[in-house]
């Protein structure tokens, strides 16, 4: 065996576990179907500007010990994610809370007031039963909230009509009674100064590289050239669709330079009204507060439908996906030399923190 580890995936989670590997005297060689590392993280510098090239990613936090491991390795800045909500020709602020309220109805000025409208309105439900994520968005925050700020921006999202929704995709939405725009609660927040690339690059120095690299293409070489696998792929590809195929949602880019300083001063514009096809615009330089700087770079993205030839980006956690999932991860236990981790073997939702403590606490049972 030539190596201890084949990590299959240059993303968070295998270049966490490659870093501790590495850190252990361990031989280890990363493979990516991509022409970059760093998966969904990856950043490219255009012009002096870190664009995110996979959507928006904002680190936060509250484990401490993760906050300090990523800022073991690079710098992190103090942004703070603030995002703006346009509606047809209105704008609001992000998460829901006092700013957003005050904006909506004209008469609130206090916690009381803008509960006394949300109350309201939530008894459009009373007594009803929720079956739909309308329903279950109204009976959280009333109509008003859910008809400008949630419909039309799901609807987008998931590729379905509110009503044909289950009503667990939304458990809860946050409705904020203080003038606060700081979308989350997390003690640590922040983007990497000279963007996520550079991360993984250090994150992974010693490792061996490929790139370009499709593991299925080669499957049966590399499974002869290490000891053990870490594999970050899609698990049903792993065991060849054999109970059938997990579902996706996906994601189409635009990006454009453009040629003035400032297009929308906010680094994440949310756009929720049907009419308009996509859900945000990114204009990256926001994120690292960058200023005098003559041209500005912004991203369109869209939702669409995933299949095969398709990055997957949000997993369909429904009770048919659920269900499928789990016959695969008990294939997937039974595995002695594969170790499964990270967002698509385990057909999960994942926090960037939350890959980076799974793979710590995976590489600490296995190292």
């Amino acid at each position: 065996m030539k190596y201890d580890y084949l990590i299959v995936g240059a993303g968070l989670f295998g270049a966490t576990f490659a870093n501790k590997a590495i850190s252990m005297g361990k031989k280890v060689l990363i493979i990516d179907k991509r022409n970059h590392i760093g998966g969904n993280i990856y950043t490219e510098n255009f012009d002096g500007i870190n664009v995110h090239k996979y959507g928006a990613h904002i680190f936060h936090t509250n484990y401490k010990d993760v906050w300090d491991y990523v800022n073991s390795f690079v710098e992190f800045n103090r942004y703070t994610n603030s995002p703006i909500a346009r509606y047809k020709n209105e704008t609001y602020n992000l998460p829901f809370n006092m700013n957003t309220f005050s904006k909506i109805w004209n008469d609130v000025f206090t916690p009381e007031d803008a509960l006394k409208h949300i109350d309201e309105e939530r008894k459009e439900m009373n007594g009803k039963e929720i079956t739909n994520l309308e329903q279950q968005a109204i009976s959280l925050v009333g109509r008003t909230i859910y008809e400008k700020l949630i419909k039309g921006y799901t609807e987008k999202q998931w590729g379905m009509k509110c009503v044909d929704l289950p009503a667990f995709i939304i458990k809860r939405l946050p409705v904020r009674l203080v003038y606060d725009n700081n979308y989350f609660d997390d003690k640590y927040q922040g983007i990497p100064e000279g963007g996520y690339t550079q991360l993984i690059e250090k994150m992974i120095k010693g490792c061996d590289v490929l790139l370009n690299e499709d593991y299925f293409n080669k499957k049966d070489y590399y499974d002869k050239i290490a000891e053990k696998i870490v594999f970050t792929g899609k698990i049903d590809e792993f065991f060849s669709y054999q109970y059938g195929k997990l579902e996706y949602r996906s994601l189409r880019f635009e990006t454009k330079i453009l040629d003035i300083d400032n297009f929308q001063g906010n680094a994440v514009v949310n756009y929720t009204s049907s009419d308009v096809p996509y859900t945000r615009i990114i204009e990256h330089k926001h994120f690292e507060k960058i200023s005098n700087h003559e041209k500005t770079v912004v991203t369109y993205e869209y939702p669409q439908d995933w299949d095969e030839g398709k990055e997957a980006y949000y997993t369909i956690n429904n009770e048919y996906n659920n269900n499928l999932a789990e016959k695969y991860k008990k294939l997937a236990n039974n595995q002695d030399r594969v170790i499964f981790g990270g967002r698509l073997a385990e057909y999960k939702y994942y926090d960037m923190d939350d890959v980076i403590k799974s793979a710590l606490i995976c590489a600490e049972k296995e190292l």
